[in-house]
Formats: C-alpha cells, structure tokens, sequence
C-alpha cells in the first residue's frame, strides 16, 4: 500500500516580488498561509540574473512567521533551469510550476530537483511542487499533469493567462468550465485544488473579493495565490471552517457514529439526513479544521 500524501495548508498564498526588499522584510507579517517569491511575471528581464542571487536570503527571511515559502519559476528551459538551481535549499518548501504543458514537463523539471536536492544534502523528494496550467493545449491534457509526479501537492489553471489564450475576458462566466475542470482535476490527483473563479486583477474591490472567493470555496477551491495582503487576509478567513461548521461537523459526526453502533446505516439530524457521504463531508471539515488550526498556532508561537 502507498503511503497517503501529506498536503499543505494553503488557503493564502502571498506573490512577492523577491528583489523587492521591502516587501521581502514585511513578508512574514502579512498572515499568509505561504509566501511566493516570484521569479516570474514581477521581475523585469533585466532584473532575472540578479534576482536569482537573492532567493535563498530571502527564502531564510520570509519564513520567519512559520508560513511555507514558494518559489515560482520561469517557463523558457534555460530560464527554469537557473531558477532551480538558485532556488533549492533547505528554506524553500515548494516551486511553483508555471505554464506547464505536459507531464513530460513536470517529470523533467523533478529530475533536475532530485539533482540540486542531492547536491544541497536535502532528503529526495522535499521539494513540492504547485502546478498551473494556463493554455487550452495544456488545459486538455490537465488531469494527466497533475498525477504526472509525486512532488505535486497542488494545482490548478490561471484565469488571467487562461481567459487571454482563450480570447475571452477573466470572467465567472469564461471560466466557471476550465475552473470546475481544474477543481476535478486535482481531486482525481488528490491533490490540493488552487484558485477563484474570476480574475484578482481589481484588488481594491476588497467586498467583491470576498464574494469572489465565498463562491469558489463553495465549488471545492480550499485556497487561492493572491497579490495583496488584505487579499491573504480574507482568503484566510474564508477558507477556514467556521466555529458553526466545526460544531455542526462534531455533532453530526458524534450522532452517526453512535447511531452507526446500533447498526443503522442512515439517520435524522435537525432535519437532514445523515449519511455515509454525509458525515464523510463533516469528518473532512474536522480535518482541515484540525489542520489549519495546527497552522495558526505554529504561527502565533514564532510571531509571538
């Protein structure tokens, strides 16, 4: 039998520019699940051979509010391959895989990471990865990328990327299907499903956001990349269980388990039926509850 993969929690990923100092310094303040030091779309070309020299100081400095840290690469291969060589270390958890078009993909760029880990002295197979797929050919083979690698945790499909490739606007509409899909997706992968049906472009329409996200929850997205920390802030808030869902999880949990001693298959609860996929639903609430809640301790102690 495999052993079951461990998942992170990520409902707040933070994009930081990683040559950006002040915003580096301030990282581990803002809440976020992980920080995402980008190589990618937020450093200039210009920029790209510095901003390599300064992952690994900065990786040491943004985790120091005990929350993940991401680094995404570029997507050209000799671009990727200076990325990973600059990002492996013992302070990175995980790599964003942007743009990534096949599992041959994936597979290619794991065996440069066992390489560079085996070189750091790391344990193979410590850094994760977070796949997006942000083109309709790569989205028609999506289901296929995300089981490509057991390095992968989490994934999903850009919307602003996406929708261009699509020649369509970031809207609910536009990408409810290739979201729905990406959702489908990591789950048959069992892995984390990452994003918003939407578009994150306007972060000043903080209530629209919101709505934005509350939506997405409900449709199976457990967290989401962001660009601001007011939006970390209510991504947070949003994808944790609330204190209602964790009392109507236990009592329903309690209620099923005693009646399921009797031999029952099935029962009534505050008019509900509660059935197997029911109280699976509810025991998964405690779960991530349990987790998060794991998180936020682990946070508290480090931040004071």
């Amino acid at each position: 039998m495999s052993k079951e993969k461990v998942l992170p929690v990520w409902r707040s990923l933070l994009f930081v520019p990683v040559n950006v100092d002040k915003f580096v310094d301030k990282a581990h303040t803002r809440g976020a699940d992980g920080i995402i030091l980008d190589l990618e779309d937020s450093i200039a070309p210009s920029e790209k051979d510095n901003a390599r020299t300064l992952v690994k100081a900065a990786a040491a400095k943004v985790k120091r509010g005990g929350g993940d840290v991401l680094v995404r690469i570029n997507r050209p291969w000799r671009m990727a391959m200076r990325d990973i060589e600059a990002s492996i270390c013992p302070d990175v958890n995980a790599l964003v895989i942007s743009k990534a078009e096949s599992p041959e993909h994936v597979q290619m760029i794991a065996e440069v990471v066992e390489d560079c880990e085996a070189e750091q002295g790391m344990d193979v197979g410590a850094t994760k990865f977070l796949v997006n797929v942000e083109d309709p050919k790569s989205f028609m083979r999506m289901a296929d990328i995300l089981q490509a690698h057991d390095r992968i945790v989490a994934g999903g499909a850009a919307s602003e990327d996406l929708s261009a490739e699509m020649g369509a606007e970031a809207s609910a509409d536009a990408l409810y299907m290739p979201k729905m899909h990406a959702v489908m997706s990591a789950r048959a992968a069992g892995i984390v499903p990452l994003g918003y049906v939407g578009s994150i472009a306007d972060y000043s329409d903080l209530d629209g956001y919101r709505a934005m996200i509350e939506r997405s929850r409900k449709l199976g997205f457990e967290g989401s990349a962001c660009i601001h920390p007011n939006q970390a802030k209510i991504l947070n808030e949003v994808h944790r269980p609330s204190d209602e869902d964790v009392a109507q999880a236990r009592k329903m949990i309690d209620a099923y388990d005693e009646a399921h001693a009797k031999g029952l298959g099935a029962i009534s609860m505050d008019g509900i039926m509660v059935d197997i996929p029911v109280v699976n639903r509810a025991r998964n609430v405690m779960r991530r509850y349990e987790k998060i809640t794991a998180r936020e301790e682990k946070a508290k102690a480090l931040n004071g």
